[in-house]
């Protein structure tokens, strides 16, 4: 059973070494400089950083207070609720971006905010709408664990000493999942800084208006330009490793 396992285990391994070195392998610091001086990467990553960090600042807001009422409520459809979380996860991502697509453009609600607050297909709002819907998930489902591993008497005790439920909450249940919901709000950066599918369908794939990092790498492979996709890509797998640091760190904290 032990050989089984490390077989398999350096199986994969060797797959996922195998892609990295097929990305790395093929730069050189002349192509990384070329593409970092590059206007259109550094537009890129602009907007990839901006709408990452307001979609998951939105994701924490939405995903928070969602957890804690899966968390310490008990209600009627609850389990019908925590199946239709996983959907934007679970579903393929350019069926959720042709859904948001749809919502937005051919339903009165989703017109009337196009109309009246904010448009969104086609536009970089509609990269932070994609990037929200299937980063969320990631937020509620981290955050949810961390919650229902805190035993509810610390509440409870708070607010026999004069604390309000919601007061409670934030001076005592909050601070103790901080390390939890902040290593949620990492994946769901993460998710939003690679998302592509739902992006590409909401907001499109135009230059230097809609260009995040993965449609900057899509957009120079149809035009052949492959050593700036692949300086792109560089930047990404960066990107995902320090994330994965990151994750770990937070994890090590007490």
């Amino acid at each position: 059973m032990r050989a089984i396992a490390f077989l398999a285990l350096t199986f994969f391994i060797l797959i996922v070494l195998s892609v990295v070195l097929s990305i790395t392998g093929k730069i050189t610091p002349q192509t990384l400089q070329n593409a970092l001086s590059s206007e259109e990467v550094q537009f890129a990553v602009s907007l990839s950083l901006k709408s990452a960090f307001v979609a998951t600042l939105f994701a924490l807001l939405v995903g928070v207070p969602s957890a804690y009422a899966l968390a310490r409520y008990h209600f009627r459809g609850k389990e019908v609720l925590d199946s239709l979380i996983d959907l934007p996860v679970v579903l393929p991502p350019l069926i959720s971006g042709f859904g948001l697509l749809i919502f937005f453009g051919e339903t009165e609600i989703g017109r009337f905010i196009t109309e009246h607050i904010v448009r969104v297909v086609f536009t970089p709002c509609g990269i932070i709408v994609a990037q929200f819907f299937v980063a969320t998930p990631f937020v509620i489902r981290t955050a949810r664990a961390v919650f229902e591993s805190i035993d509810s008497k610390y509440e409870l005790v708070a607010q026999s000493l004069g604390s309000s439920r919601f007061e409670s909450f934030l001076r005592v249940t909050l601070p103790m999942a901080k390390k939890g919901i902040l290593a949620g709000a990492i994946l769901a950066w993460a998710r939003c800084m690679g998302e592509f599918g739902a992006t590409l369908m909401l907001a499109g794939a135009t230059k230097m208006r809609t260009e995040t990092l993965p449609i900057a790498v899509f957009l120079n492979i149809s035009v052949g330009n492959i050593e700036l996709a692949l300086a792109i890509a560089f930047i990404m797998l960066v990107i995902a490793i320090l994330t994965i640091i990151s994750i770990k760190f937070v994890a090590s904290l007490r």
